[in-house]
């Protein structure tokens, strides 16, 4: 089971059920489903995000440390405002990702890159030698968001999804907030 991760404004902890109607703000939202796809879909409605969440927690239940799906909400008021994980990638499962999805009424905030933070620090925590970020070619505010934490853009693949992403990596020596921010691949420019 994933255990629970406090940093300055969030809390990353296990999803519940009551979690529900918050986490079909953010997977039931076209702007953040796009990203996912086709690893997720957008959720269409509260039944169908339950039974996700069902799923989850139930697989989250047998879950090896640090692999894990995390509900963030913030410390100060406690709102849902995403979710976060930390998988293996498929096929051959031989590659962690670490993986965050916000509502946008959240996003730019920095909670991306604190979240992310924690997660690398678990799963380095845990032994783990790297972490991959796959992220849509088009997505450049979750290629800022990899760099500003010391992420290496580690070239075009289309190994893991069937479709061209952007890899990125990060070991344990590159988690430095201080860090000179990694080169975006060529001809990505961020907005």
């Amino acid at each position: 089971m994933a255990r629970q991760l406090v940093t300055d404004r969030l809390i990353l902890r296990t999803w519940r059920i009551e979690d529900a109607e918050a986490a079909l703000g953010v997977y039931g939202n076209a702007e953040v489903t796009c990203w996912l796809s086709p690893i997720m879909e957008q959720v269409l409605d509260l039944p169908a995000m339950r039974l996700l969440l069902r799923q989850w927690i139930a697989e989250d239940a047998r879950a090896v440390p640090p692999v894990g799906r995390w509900c963030i909400h913030r410390r100060d008021d406690n709102d849902v405002i995403g979710g976060a994980t930390l998988l293996p990638l498929p096929p051959d499962n031989d590659d962690l990702e670490v993986g965050w999805h916000l509502h946008p009424d959240f996003w730019k905030r920095s909670y991306a890159s604190e979240t992310m933070f924690a997660l690398a620090q678990w799963a380095f925590d845990h032994e783990i030698d790297e972490l991959f970020a796959v992220v849509h070619p088009d997505n450049v505010w979750a290629a800022e968001t990899v760099r500003l934490n010391g992420m290496e853009w580690a070239g075009e693949t289309d190994k893991y999804f069937g479709q061209t992403v952007q890899l990125y990596r990060l070991r344990p020596a590159d988690l430095d907030r201080l860090a000179p921010r990694a080169n975006l691949p060529p001809g990505f420019e961020a907005k």
